[in-house]
C-alpha cells in the first residue's frame, strides 16, 4: 500500500509511529517528525502493520547545484518477518517514486547497506555536510553511510554533499 502521510488515519500513523520505536532504539520525536510529510510504503499481516518506508522530499547541494531530492526515511519491517523481502518490496515502491525527482538519497545502517547496494543505490565516496543555521558544517560521522540512487542529474560521488537542515539527524 502506498499512501501520503495527509492520507494515514490516526491509527495507522500510530501503528506507524509504534513499528519504527521497537525497530530502532534511538527513534525519537524529531525522527518522527523527518518522517512525515512524504509518501508511505506499507506492508500489512492481515490488519497488522509489518513494514514501512517513507519518501520525503529534501534538498541536497552538489557540484553547485541544488538537487530536489526524494529521501528515504523510517524503512523498517517488524523482526518477526524479517528476510521475506518485505524491506525490498517496499524500497520498490519508493524507488518508481524516485523518477520525479533528480536523486534519490538515504542514510543507512551497517544491517541496510547490503539491500541498498543490491538494489543499485550507490555509496557517496565524498566528504558530507549540513547548511546549518551556524552555516555549512562537516558531517564526516556520516561519510560512507550515504546512499544514492542516480536519477536526472549527473553526480560525482567523490565530490562534497550538502544536507538541508532539519531537527534531530540530518542525514
Amino acid at each position: 500500500m502506498l499512501l501520503h502521510t495527509g492520507q494515514l488515519p490516526p491509527d495507522l500513523l500510530t501503528s506507524t509511529r509504534t513499528l519504527l520505536e521497537s525497530v530502532f532504539d534511538d527513534f525519537d520525536l524529531p525522527g518522527w517528525h523527518n518522517t512525515l510529510g512524504g509518501m508511505h510504503a506499507l506492508t500489512f499481516d492481515g490488519p497488522h502493520l509489518v513494514g514501512h518506508a517513507a519518501l520525503v522530499q529534501r534538498r541536497l547541494l552538489h557540484d553547485g547545484r541544488v538537487l530536489n531530492t526524494g529521501y528515504v526515511e523510517g524503512v523498517a519491517v517488524h523482526p518477526a518477518y524479517r528476510r521475506r523481502g518485505i524491506a525490498g518490496a517496499l524500497m520498490g515502491s519508493l524507488e518508481e517514486l524516485l523518477r520525479g525527482y533528480d536523486v534519490g538519497a538515504l542514510s543507512a545502517s551497517s544491517d541496510g547497506a547490503p539491500m541498498y547496494a543490491s538494489r543499485g543505490w550507490q555509496v557517496w565516496r565524498g566528504p558530507t555536510f549540513a547548511l546549518t543555521p551556524g552555516g555549512v558544517r562537516r558531517t564526516a560521522d556520516e561519510d560512507g553511510g550515504i546512499y544514492v540512487f542516480p536519477g536526472r542529474e549527473p553526480l560525482d560521488l567523490d565530490g562534497e554533499l550538502v544536507a538541508d537542515w532539519r531537527a534531530g539527524e540530518v542525514w
